[in-house]
């Protein structure tokens, strides 16, 4: 555990007991400044366009008609790679190819890449249960590996490179990891098929990772091999990056994958060298009667902080007033009675969120629809908005940063009286925050009740780490070539599978990856999220136009898919991210599957005859 001090304020200890001469109470702490950074938004200036009316307290304004908050993108079908994409639509949809790809999952999730949180170094022998899947990759997708360069990165890091004909074009980036959750030996016998077995009920596939993410990783390699059977050659390069410990969560070895390949992209290609990455992440739901897919262009950040209380021991029978315990309890109670001010900023993904649900879904409340309508220029009407969407909980964890009391510990025998105790709290980061700026609030923190136990030492200090600062934005508007470029791939992939045309199918909004794996907005709008943050952490530097998407149907308002890192994990159409009962299993059909496989095809042939740098 790393431990860099917050700030530490010595207090009254046990009276007669090493008593000092100068104290201070623990409820009377003031509050010690961190240097921060003043993050300034940048102001909207009132419109032309709009008088302003009272509305539920609120001033807000009369927007004119014909305004588009949420511009969306026509479907983006290959042109130039046009025979090569439709001879392969009509191939994904034989039932030859289904069972190909049925082939291509399962014996993928067949080979058990658990990461535990106490393997190591990538030295040790433990590691090892890697080789085997890139043996499997190798047998089983050999066009790739005979027209791609492999390079293992860290010994289990792969980094395939498809070169292209023009090496002045910015390669497209794709990722994966290979590693999945570790199941318990407790949970075995609960799972409805092993979790191991790649089983395939005649619809749905299940076990461990067909979920997350050996359905991303198979899904990249079987697109590409099937456009190299086709014959297609690439412009443009195109590199694979798959990690192998995005689950590991080990403090000292923590991330020896992604952040290897990193390393070795930068070195090899240079920063902001790639036109575009996607990795894992959210899919497409219908919510309020519009199916929308939700691209991640923005992650949280993440901090977590110890409390510590320490205090003189001695036996519980002469116990102080309040033992080191009773102290760290109070000042929780009180922590968790003030959390962090939460507003909506425009600007922000959750912002766009919805400004696009308030625009395209039908179903959406008239009075959330129209302070959105009118919140891009009218405070009152924003803060309407705000008032709404934060009726839902959920909602309101996703804009603001968050603090959550994980973790407690203390004292050691029932007859002594603890000497010490301590929480962790973790606090997801704000998109509109810093890690300094939470460090600030948490250090003026102070009990307010005066009366509150007053003796001993307090220690703020940061825990597992210092923390992850929010990830950059990606660009998303109507000027965002790339995100454009997504945006009509999505739809050209959605209409493909579905054997229908035009652009107003299915919507595309910005979204933001926040906390856990998968994750939608039931209430107002859909948002996705990622535990700990997805393999992108380390990538920052290769690009601007970083996407977190995996283009997988969701159950309709859903969240997260209710068998991720649990038991009965496998995909299923519509119930891959989605909240359904509490016996639901979830599980992606094989057609889901096949139309991920889609979505990659068509985004690599999307991308490599676009004007993209």
């Amino acid at each position: 555990m790393s431990q860099a001090d917050l700030v530490e304020k010595k207090a009254d200890e046990l009276p007669g007991i090493n008593a000092r001469s100068s104290t201070t109470k623990l409820s009377n702490v003031k509050a010690i400044a961190f240097k921060t950074i003043l993050v300034t938004a940048l102001a909207i200036s009132a419109s032309t366009y709009f008088v302003k009316r009272p509305l539920n307290g609120f001033s807000v304004g009369t927007l004119e008609s014909g305004v588009d908050l949420c511009p969306q993108a026509d479907e983006l079908v290959p042109e130039k790679n046009g025979v090569i994409w439709e001879s392969l639509q009509l191939t994904y949809g034989t039932e030859a190819f289904k069972a190909k790809a049925i082939d291509w999952l399962g014996g993928a999730v067949r080979i058990p890449t658990e990461t535990f949180d106490d393997m190591g170094d990538v030295t040790e022998p433990v590691w090892e249960k890697f080789l085997p899947l890139h043996d499997y990759l190798k047998d089983s997708f050999p066009l790739l590996h005979s027209n791609l360069e492999l390079t293992k990165v860290n010994t289990y890091g792969l980094l395939y490179v498809w070169k292209g004909s023009d090496s002045d074009l910015k390669p497209l980036l794709l990722a994966a990891h290979q590693d999945v959750v570790p199941v318990l030996e407790t949970t075995i016998n609960e799972w409805q098929h092993p979790p191991f077995s790649g089983y395939f009920d005649g619809e749905s596939l299940w076990g461990r990772g067909s979920c997350d993410d050996k359905s991303g990783l198979i899904g990249i390699m079987s697109a590409i091999e099937s456009m190299l059977e086709s014959g297609f050659k690439p412009t443009r390069t195109v590199v694979i990056a798959s990690g192998f410990d995005e689950e590991h969560v080990n403090i000292e070895y923590r991330f020896k994958g992604a952040s290897s390949l990193a390393t070795e992209m930068l070195e090899r290609f240079g920063e902001n060298a790639f036109a575009m990455l996607l990795d894992e992440g959210s899919g497409y739901s219908e919510v309020y009667g519009r199916v929308i897919a939700v691209p991640g262009i923005a992650e949280k950040g993440s901090l977590n902080v110890q409390i510590k209380v320490t205090s003189p021991g001695g036996h519980s029978s002469l116990p102080p007033p309040h033992t080191s315990i009773g102290i760290l309890a109070e000042l929780l109670v009180q922590y968790e009675k003030n959390p962090f001010e939460v507003h909506l900023t425009r600007g922000s993904p959750t912002y766009k969120s919805a400004q696009c649900m308030a625009q395209h879904a039908p179903g959406i409340s008239s009075s959330l629809r129209e302070h959105m309508l009118r919140a891009e220029h009218c405070d009152g009407a924003l803060r309407a908005a705000e008032q709404e969407l934060f009726k839902n909980r959920a909602f309101m964890s996703l804009v603001g940063t968050t603090q959550a009391i994980d973790l407690v510990d203390g004292g050691v025998k029932v007859n002594a009286l603890p000497e010490q105790a301590w929480a962790i709290v973790n606090h997801r980061i704000s998109t509109e925050s810093s890690t300094a700026a939470t460090k600030a609030r948490d250090i003026e923190f102070r009990i307010s009740n005066e009366d509150a136990p007053s003796y001993g030492t307090l220690i703020l200090s940061t825990a597992f780490g210092d923390g992850l600062e929010p990830a950059p934005v990606t660009p998303s508007g109507e000027d965002a070539a790339p995100f454009q470029l997504l945006s009509g791939t999505i739809k050209a992939t959605y209409n493909s599978h579905r054997n229908i045309s035009g652009s107003d199918a299915i919507i595309v909004s910005p979204g933001i990856m926040s906390g856990n794996t998968g994750g939608v907005l039931s209430a107002h709008l859909i948002s996705f999220n990622n535990d700990c943050n997805t393999d992108t952490r380390f990538y920052w530097k290769l690009t601007d136009h970083i996407f977190r998407y995996g283009h997988l149907g969701v159950a309709s308002g859903g969240s997260l898919p209710s068998g991720v890192h649990t038991v009965n994990e496998g995909t299923h159409l519509y119930q891959f991210f989605g909240i359904g009962k509490a016996n639901d299993s979830p599980a992606i059909s094989i057609d889901s599957f096949v139309e991920m496989i889609r979505f990659y095809t068509t985004l690599v042939l999307n991308v490599d005859e676009s004007s993209l740098p």
